[in-house]
Parts: C-alpha cells; sequence; structure tokens
C-alpha cells in the first residue's frame, strides 16, 4: 500500500495557475504509475492525468490539455501536477492516486489521497 498525501491547492482566480503536489510514502513509489482525478460538487470524479513510473508517458483528460502538465520525482516521491490558465468550473477536490500501469480509469487505482481543494473564481 502507498500513502498518498496531497497539499497546494487553494482559491485562486480565473486565468491564474497552481501547482499541486502529492507526496507519497509506504511501497516503493517509483514502481507505480501516478493519476490525478478530480470530484467537484453534486458530480462523479473524473480523470485529469496520469503517468507512467518512469515519467516517460503521460496521458491527459482532452479539457486540460495544452493547460495542465503532470510530472514525478521519484527521488522526492513525489508526483506534481502544474495547472494553468483555470477555469472556474474546474472548481473541485482534486485527488491523486497510485496504480501499477497508466490508466485513465479510476477502478485501476490501488490507493489514493484524500484531496486538495482547488476553488477558482470568476
Amino acid at each position: 500500500q502507498v500513502q498518498l498525501v496531497e497539499s497546494g491547492g487553494g482559491l485562486v482566480q480565473a486565468g491564474g495557475s497552481l501547482r499541486l503536489s502529492c507526496a507519497a510514502s509506504g511501497r516503493t513509489f517509483s514502481r507505480y504509475a501516478m493519476g490525478w482525478f478530480r470530484q467537484a460538487p453534486g458530480k462523479e470524479r473524473v480523470f485529469v492525468a496520469a503517468i507512467t513510473w518512469s515519467g516517460g508517458s503521460t496521458r491527459y483528460a482532452d479539457s486540460v490539455k495544452g493547460r495542465f502538465t503532470i510530472s514525478r520525482d521519484n527521488a522526492k516521491n513525489t508526483v506534481y501536477l502544474q495547472m494553468n490558465t483555470l477555469k472556474p468550473e474546474e472548481t473541485a477536490v482534486y485527488y491523486c492516486a497510485a496504480a501499477n500501469y497508466l490508466s485513465a480509469v479510476g477502478h485501476d487505482y490501488l490507493d489514493w489521497g484524500q484531496g486538495t481543494q482547488v476553488t477558482v473564481s470568476s
């Protein structure tokens, strides 16, 4: 099991930027693909971005391509999500999660963090 703790959320104006971090502990972090998901109030949790264990491949939801960047530092056991040009509709709780392979499907992820709130004001 991997323990995951997200940070970096907060309040930002539309068009602004935030960088989320997800610190991992427990089993070897570098063995896992990592993903970011988000859940807006009253809506289902949806995929945002994912990265392979090596960082060599990434995948993004169409809605964030060109604005969000996922990266990882295996030496620091941390995965990041750089979010630029944020929109009010992207207000949500953002979760990081660990999986055995790169996936955009939530059920493929084994361990989840508790989430960090991102609020984008108009």
